[in-house]
């Protein structure tokens, strides 16, 4: 089974028509520098969208924005710690300056795997600053932005995550701040008076540098081999045995802000090969 991350080809985004989709409106996308954030700010360029990439990575936040142009699309990216609010203000001051801040995409998040009585509580901690709390700060600035422009539209976009629906061992951390993220959503739909609308994005596991990682931990605490993980453990219980691609995930973000997903109030979107909705199914 190949679990290299793939490349993005212009062929594979997903392009729509919107007349909200073009330069003047402005995308903030997290997590920029690799994986589904990657992705999703390729997208979002192609589709016109100035976008405007966060990440701690430098490098990777630059190959992205180089990714972003080459498909013909506007990006910039700003090197953001965003467990810092000083970071994530000066980012999205930025970002207005490029035109009207439309869209936010929250995604940039990370892994550790350990039992709950093993949990280390810094990086429990660490986790929900980076995967949750920073999707709610960014959202508490951003929102502002919308509300401002000329119809006070806005929409936000948050990865949650299979384990937004169902809890697996060792994930004590990653876990909750999936649920938070959805909950999110609902909060910003719940409040957004049908102007400002929220949803998430549910996948199980994709090729991306955080499922690959996660590997060897997970063998290690499941006494199995790497082997093992990837067709027994992360596609044991989806009935479409492979990894995901980051771009279909990305394109699910540019579908659930564009025209056509204005029903899309609070939603999840559940795109994980059968995961969660079988579940509980007994094997033969």
């Amino acid at each position: 089974m190949d679990i290299n991350e793939p490349a993005i080809t212009s062929d594979e985004i997903l392009l729509l028509s919107d007349p909200e989709f073009h330069h003047g409106h402005v995308c903030i996308v997290t997590g920029a520098a690799g994986g589904i954030g990657r992705a999703t700010a390729v997208a979002a360029a192609a589709n016109n969208i100035m976008t405007v990439g966060l990440d701690i990575n430098q490098e990777g936040g630059e190959e992205t924005q180089r990714l972003a142009r080459e498909v013909g699309g506007q990006m910039i990216f700003i090197k953001t710690d965003l467990t810092k609010d000083a970071d994530m203000d000066y980012a999205v001051a930025e970002a207005a300056k490029l035109g009207q801040i439309r869209y936010l995409v929250n995604i940039a998040g990370m892994q550790h795997i350990d039992f709950i009585e093993d949990f280390p509580m810094d990086k429990y901690d660490y986790m929900q600053r980076l995967n949750l709390r920073s999707a709610v700060y960014l959202s508490r600035l951003c929102i502002p932005h919308f509300k401002n422009s000329p119809d006070g539209r806005g929409v936000v976009g948050n990865m949650a995550s299979a384990h937004a629906h169902i809890s697996t061992l060792a994930k004590v951390s990653y876990n909750i701040s999936k649920f938070g993220l959805r909950a999110l959503a609902q909060s910003i739909s719940a409040e957004g008076a049908g102007l400002i609308r929220a949803f998430s994005v549910s996948t199980a596991f994709v090729k991306t540098a955080l499922t690959l990682n996660q590997i060897p931990a997970q063998a290690q605490k499941r006494g199995i081999s790497p082997e093992e993980v990837v067709t027994g453990v992360m596609c044991g219980e989806t009935r479409i045995k492979e990894l995901m691609n980051p771009i279909e995930v990305g394109n699910l973000f540019i579908f659930g802000m564009s025209r056509f997903s204005r029903f899309l109030v609070g939603g999840d979107l559940l795109f994980d090969g059968g995961m969660v909705l079988t579940y509980a199914e007994k094997k033969n």
